[in-house]
């Protein structure tokens, strides 16, 4: 017989085929108990299985293994489609000891097709399916190195492996292994594997098919979680999978709360129910999402034009609502400033305020060490008066240890002329603001002597301070800069192909959207900078928004592809300023 008409006669066999096995799954209804299956992900009672088996002369391809058989059965909602069973010609000999286990002989596929006309029906057969078998990874890895072989693209199926779920979900009570006739017993299957293709193929059918029932019990309803199923996610976790029912497929913040309306934990995705399911599958890892899931009684989404709005309300959300599950953002109110006072006889100290003092800030830190270390910094590169009050215009005190060993110049005792300390300020005043230069060059060069006498604990304690003097000098100058803004607007086209707008005055965030592909571009920025909120700018130095926003904000701006539509003002940064410094400490 022909290669060709063996292969007619073998899609013959699997439409006829067809027939008897629709009507034993009639009778079967092991598939019934998934038909309440809810839209949550690609639910399984949709999705086509293409179920696979063979048989093979050897255990892998690369050192000479051969397709003997190949059996599939195509089933969809519980419904057998079609099957498709064929021998294959090896042009090898099938050694004794597989013979015997497959009964598949020489002499029985001497006049077989050979796997370069097998494959191609068999492709087809399958196409648009996911492909499931036992031992996935055997016999796909078989499929694709002869699909390899022939230079023939291999489709991009998705693959389930009835082991690995057999593993995740049959105990060791239930069966001594998870081989396939130890599970077809266990779930009952009419068919005994005997090391034939079909045969065992229709019992991997009727094992999926129990496994689905089970799993469809607690909550695993689609493809998603199917793939992902963990015996580590708690049922009672997965069966709160409902609560993502009504969030939509679009960016924006998700909020999960307990039976009292309290917000547990708060996060921002470019895909809201995608997203919120996770927390109901192996795909999380964290224990204390688990203890969140656990006590979450609901699941509010808010949808937001682009991603970077919903990261702004996120924070936002986070600073109000203060949610026990979030670790960062919490008390964006907890900074901390280096303050160059406005007074007779001006000093550095720090604060937790920014008041609309004409005083001069640096900051904002993210706790009181990290700004005392900064402000050691200064007092290490300039003497300037460490003591706490307020001087009058002409003091009389007696001078500190401070001045004794040169790091003040004493205005306590009018030791110093006005003129010179004022000069001293400006220093000051300079480094806080414009150019980092005279702090760097003093701690450098304090360092290179501590490290030159081998002294490095305490040259470790110098950089520590530069670090983060420079780190919180970097911060302020980049937002001074967007702070001085009324008004910024910026376009930049987004994956999609459209083009997300966002209004941003005194470094908050006032507007977003995205122009509609029909609309006209001028007239939706125009509309959009109209409904945009009315920012007034903050006291002092700070953004009219949390530092947190307004670097969210300015890290959108600064991406690639970003253009200003309009501006109010000069958005600059100092050319010497502490960011240039920082970035080169960083990399030392």
């Amino acid at each position: 017989m022909g290669s060709s008409s063996a292969v007619r006669e073998a899609r013959l066999e699997m439409r006829a085929r067809a027939v008897a096995r629709r009507q034993r799954a009639q009778t079967t209804g092991g598939w019934e108990a998934q038909r309440g299956f809810d839209e949550l992900g690609r639910p399984l009672r949709d999705l086509t299985f293409c179920v696979v088996d063979l048989e093979t002369t050897g255990n892998s391809p690369d050192n000479g293994g051969m397709i003997t058989e190949i059996g599939a059965v195509k089933v969809r909602g519980g419904e057998v489609l079609g099957e498709f069973q064929t021998l294959v010609n090896p042009h090898t000999g099938i050694p004794p000891s597989i013979a015997v286990l497959t009964g598949i002989t020489n002499s029985m596929v001497a006049s077989s097709p050979t796997i370069e006309s097998v494959l191609p029906a068999f492709l087809e057969f399958a196409e648009g399916c996911v492909l499931v078998a036992h031992n996935a990874p055997f016999d796909v890895g078989f499929l694709k190195h002869f699909a390899a072989k022939q230079e023939r693209p291999w489709p991009r199926f998705e693959v389930l492996d009835t082991v690995k779920i057999a593993r995740r979900v049959v105990t060791r009570d239930e069966a001594p292994n998870h081989k396939l006739g130890s599970l077809a017993r266990v779930f009952g299957s009419p068919t005994t594997p005997n090391h034939r293709a079909l045969s065992d193929a229709r019992a991997t059918v009727d094992v999926l098919h129990g496994m689905m029932e089970r799993l469809g019990n607690i909550g695993v309803q689609t493809l998603e979680d199917l793939a992902a199923f963990s015996a580590k996610v708690t049922t009672a976790q997965r069966k709160k999978r409902h609560l993502a029912e009504d969030l939509p497929h679009a960016p924006g913040v998700y909020l999960f709360k307990d039976a009292q309306g309290r917000a547990l934990y708060i996060g921002t995705s470019k895909d809201l129910r995608t997203r919120v399911r996770t927390y109901f599958t192996a795909s999380e890892t964290r224990s204390r999402m688990g203890e969140m899931v656990g006590l979450a009684a609901t699941v509010q989404g808010i949808e937001c034009a682009t991603a970077l709005e919903a990261g702004v309300r996120e924070l936002r959300l986070i600073a109000e609502h203060k949610p026990p599950y979030n670790r960062r953002s919490r008390r964006p109110e907890k900074m901390h400033f280096v303050k160059l006072t406005r007074e007779p006889w001006p000093r550095l100290s720090l604060v937790k305020q920014v008041l609309d003092d004409e005083a001069d800030y640096l900051g904002p830190f993210g706790s009181r060490k990290v700004a005392e270390k900064a402000l050691q910094a200064l007092h290490d590169t300039f003497p300037i008066r460490q003591c706490s009050d307020r001087l009058p215009l002409l003091p009389r005190r007696t001078p500190c240890v401070l001045a004794e060993l040169h790091r003040c110049l004493s205005p306590c005792d009018q030791s110093v002329p006005s003129e010179t300390y004022a000069a001293l300020v400006a220093r000051v005043r300079e480094s806080l603001l414009h150019r980092p230069d005279e702090v760097v060059e003093t701690v450098t060069e304090r360092l290179t002597g501590l490290a030159e006498q081998e002294r490095f604990e305490e040259a470790a304690v110098h950089r520590d301070r530069l670090t983060s003097y420079l780190r919180a000098a970097a911060r302020t100058q980049r937002l001074s800069a967007i702070t001085r803004l009324p008004d910024l607007t910026a376009i930049r086209r987004e994956d999609d192909g459209r083009w997300a707008v966002h209004v941003v005055r005194h470094g908050r965030l006032a507007g977003a959207g995205v122009i509609p592909r029909e609309a006209n571009a001028h007239s939706y920025v125009a509309a959009l900078q109209l409904s945009a909120e009315t920012v007034l700018p903050a006291p002092g130095p700070v953004p009219a928004a949390s530092a947190e926003e307004t670097e969210l904000v300015l890290r959108w701006l600064e991406s690639p592809g970003v253009r200003l539509a309009h501006i109010e003002g000069e958005w600059t940064c100092p050319i010497g300023g502490a960011g240039r410094r920082a970035a080169a400490l960083e990399r030392v």
